[in-house]
């Protein structure tokens, strides 16, 4: 694993460390305004008003939480298992 691979396992597969307590506390906030904004859309008032801002919010929310992912694949030891983990 490449030097850059190992900071990324560090900060994104340890929560031991400050930057992978970091990424967490960042990750759930991420995830919680995901939610948020799902939640927002649902009500009509404000969906009506702010339908556009919701979309772009979203689509950046799945783009972030994509690439977290990706991450996590790219800085995992072993990859396939750790994708089947997820399709069992």
């Amino acid at each position: 694993m490449t030097s850059c691979g190992k900071k990324i396992y560090i900060i994104i597969l340890r929560s031991d460390t400050r930057a992978g307590k970091l990424f967490d506390v960042v990750l759930l906030v991420l995830i919680l305004l995901s939610i948020l904004s799902v939640f927002l859309e649902s009500v009509s008032a404000v969906r009506e008003r702010y339908y556009q801002l919701i979309h772009i919010l979203e689509r950046i929310f799945t783009i972030l939480l994509t690439l977290e992912y990706l991450l996590r694949i790219y800085a995992s030891h072993k990859p396939l298992r750790y994708i089947s983990v997820f399709t069992e």
